[in-house]
């Protein structure tokens, strides 16, 4: 692990196995400086004993987590999130010696606890207290119903490798983390080695937490040589980085066998784009200029989603060249401790090396307007230390003649500005790229937007819209959003890392579960229509959330509906259609046989009868869901109601969700209407029950 004491000069970095760290290895990595080219950490070099890892993740690990519902595993990640915040100081500390500044820390470290912070609430939210995930709704297989299917998801009984970039050491590690635990399955964290100390003191905080289960999660560092050699179906490789490294993996046998699973967010020439509509010195030309160039220099341009080419109005090329390039002479580059410092080193001196040598095949089909490739000297150093750079401008005369701008990326601090003509043009040059993780456009302009994202959207993971009217709250064009895939098509590596559950069923079997209506309720803990009801005493308003099972129904008195009731209901509330007051009109309507009852009356007079009134468990109706009105009601006609627990699920110590199917039949017994209805109710207190209402 990082050793993060002050007093001591140099950082130790270890794996993490089988339960314990790993002792210091004989052969040791040396890390130097980005910013002074002195050792700073030294990473244990022998390679792991990955089959005992994926074993002990299989037999140890797997088992623990898979006992728990996805609710246990959110709180899990909460507290953990909790946790890491609480105690972040220690990696802020570390953070300078990467070579980013507080600010490019602020989107590792709090983006990453953000992340964690965000799938603990989706878990809670919009998984259930379960171990089936369920896929869409119920299928009807047969003409009866007898026979349904349903698409749920398990989690993986293997492992997840992840194999992460140097870019961001915290936020990489929890954002792959996050969902994988939420699905159930151990990880095995592999950090890029030159920040693998930042990604260390983290880990550490994750297992001096002692929140997660016993082998939910190992580390390791060191020759990854023969990793992927013990990993078999039930276990996914997780990969970010370089496309050179992608491709490396792909080429692995066991990958190329297809008997692993591989998702991969690389590398992409990223764009953005100022609109048609935009003028200088309007709000949204600021917001564009801004946003370019912090993202040209955050993490001093080492981010997979930077902005590296910038496309324009013809006309407005004057004007957006003058104002990024005024705005990059202000940028500060120097020691990322140093207050005042706006972008620090590249992450090493090989780094530096490749930025500047992709740097110059780019200069070789355009014209450098802004930095200098030389080296140069930065803020609290002596001059030629560290590896600094430039941000650099080019501006590309002709981006449809040009082939480099579009195949070459520069990971630093480099950009490329081009103009085009028109919104389709703009388009064609933004998906020359072979596609990316993200394209940004500054515009107010709706019809643009519209055939923009027609014609783009399957060139970029994310398309990212930004103008007046949202700027205040944007999250900006380089802030992958756990609640939004992240990932793109083509040269971006075809994955797709967040998005929400999305992103949680990665580390999923989606699997077609067929079968009766009791089965199918059985299997997924939802009542599934068709299969047996429990008619209880009680009314099923006078139980507490812990009293009620699934499957518990009530079926009601009927009650028939007048003429008068129609006419007082669109008295009342002012809804005349004439399918409700003018009996020649509606006849003539397809879909009537003459005068008929309001929808909403049938609801209202649904709940009237199923409702118990008294002061109860039952705390509040918090929303109805699939209302469908099947068959009309006319006057003479009478309805009842069949009420079912459909699903329960605990929000609270205090109380519950109930989602109750709802069923309107008329006097023969036909499907009137139906929708779910969600009410939340209180949990038994402890030692006490409701008496009979």
């Amino acid at each position: 692990m990082a050793d993060s004491n002050s007093n001591r000069t140099m950082l130790s970095v270890t794996g993490f196995s089988c339960g314990g760290w790993d002792s210091v290895a004989s052969t040791r990595h040396e890390i130097r400086s980005p910013v002074t080219g002195e050792i700073i950490a030294e990473v244990n070099a022998a390679g792991p004993d990955i089959a005992a890892m994926v074993d002990y993740a299989r037999c140890t690990g797997g088992p623990r987590l898979r006992e728990m519902t996805f609710h246990d595993r959110a709180r899990l990640l909460k507290a953990l999130a909790i946790h890491i915040n609480a105690n972040k100081d220690c990696l802020y500390a570390l953070n300078p010696l990467t070579g980013a500044t507080r600010r490019d820390g602020w989107y590792d470290i709090d983006g990453g606890i953000g992340t964690v912070f965000s799938y603990a609430s989706k878990g809670r939210r919009e998984m259930p207290d379960d171990r089936i995930y369920l896929d869409g709704g119920v299928e009807l297989l047969s003409r009866n119903g007898n026979f349904l299917g349903q698409h749920v998801a398990t989690p993986l009984t293997g492992v997840a490798l992840q194999v992460n970039a140097f870019n961001f050491p915290v936020w990489g590690m929890l954002e792959k983390l996050a969902p994988a635990l939420l699905a159930g399955v151990p990880c095995i964290v592999r950090p890029a080695t030159v920040t693998s100390y930042l990604a260390a003191e983290c880990f550490r905080l994750i297992i001096d937490s002692r929140i997660l289960p016993e082998g939910a999660v190992q580390f390791t560092v060191g020759d990854p040589s023969g990793i992927f050699d013990p990993l078999d179906t039930q276990d996914i490789v997780c990969f970010t980085g370089s496309a050179s490294t992608a491709s490396a993996i792909r080429s692995q046998p066991a990958i190329v066998s297809g008997r692993i699973r591989l998702t991969v967010e690389q590398d992409s020439l990223n764009a953005t784009v100022l609109g048609p509509d935009v003028v200088p010195e309007s709000a949204d030309f600021t917001a564009f200029i801004d946003e370019t160039i912090r993202e040209i220099t955050t993490k001093a341009g080492q981010k997979c989603t930077a902005i590296r080419r910038i496309l324009v109005p013809e006309r407005q090329l004057p004007d957006v060249v003058e104002a990024i390039t005024f705005s990059l002479s202000r940028v500060s580059v120097g020691d990322p401790g140093l207050s005042g410092v706006d972008m620090g080193p590249l992450v090493s001196a090989r780094q530096l090396a490749d930025v500047r040598n992709s740097a110059a095949r780019i200069a070789g089909e355009t014209e450098l307007v802004s930095g200098s490739l030389e080296q140069i000297t930065a803020l609290g150093v002596e001059p030629g230390q560290g590896a600094f750079f430039s941000p650099l401008l080019f501006r590309c005369a002709d981006a449809d003649n040009a082939h480099t701008v579009h195949s070459v990326e520069a990971f630093g601090p480099v950009s490329v500005v081009m103009p085009y003509r028109d919104i389709a043009h703009a388009s064609d040059i933004a998906n020359r790229g072979g596609g990316s993780l993200v394209v940004s456009v500054f515009t107010s302009d709706a019809e643009a937007a519209r055939r923009f994202t027609l014609s783009s959207a399957p060139w970029h993971g994310r398309i990212y819209f930004n103008n007046a009217g949202c700027m205040a709250e944007a999250t900006g064009h380089g802030s992958p959003m756990p609640q939004m895939l992240h990932g793109g098509p083509g040269r971006a590596g075809g994955g797709e890392e967040l998005g929400g559950i999305r992103s949680v069923l990665h580390f999923m079997q989606r699997s077609a579960v067929q079968g009766s209506p009791q089965l199918l309720t059985a299997i997924t803990n939802q009542w599934v229509d068709g299969a047996a009801e429990k008619l209880r005493g009680r009314h099923p308003f006078r139980r507490f959330f812990d009293e009620l099972a699934v499957g518990d129904s009530i079926t009601t008195g009927k009650r028939q509906i007048t003429l008068t009731d129609i006419e007082h209901f669109a008295e009342f509330t002012g809804d005349r259609f004439y399918a409700h007051m003018d009996d020649a009109a509606a006849r003539r309507n397809p879909f009537f046989p003459g005068r008929v009852a309001h929808g909403y009356l049938l609801l209202s007079f649904a709940a009237g009868l199923f409702v118990d009134p008294e002061e109860g468990p039952v705390l509040a109706n918090t929303g109805l869901s699939d209302l469908t009105f099947e068959k009309p009601v006319v006057a003479g006609e009478s309805i009842h109601v069949k009420l079912t627990v459909k699903r329960k699920t605990p929000r609270t110590p205090e109380y519950g969700e109930i989602r109750w199917n709802v069923t309107i039949l008329n006097q023969d017994g036909e499907r009137v209407a139906g929708y779910e209805l969600r009410t939340m109710n209180s949990m038994q207190p402890v030692g006490g029950s409701v008496a009979d209402g």
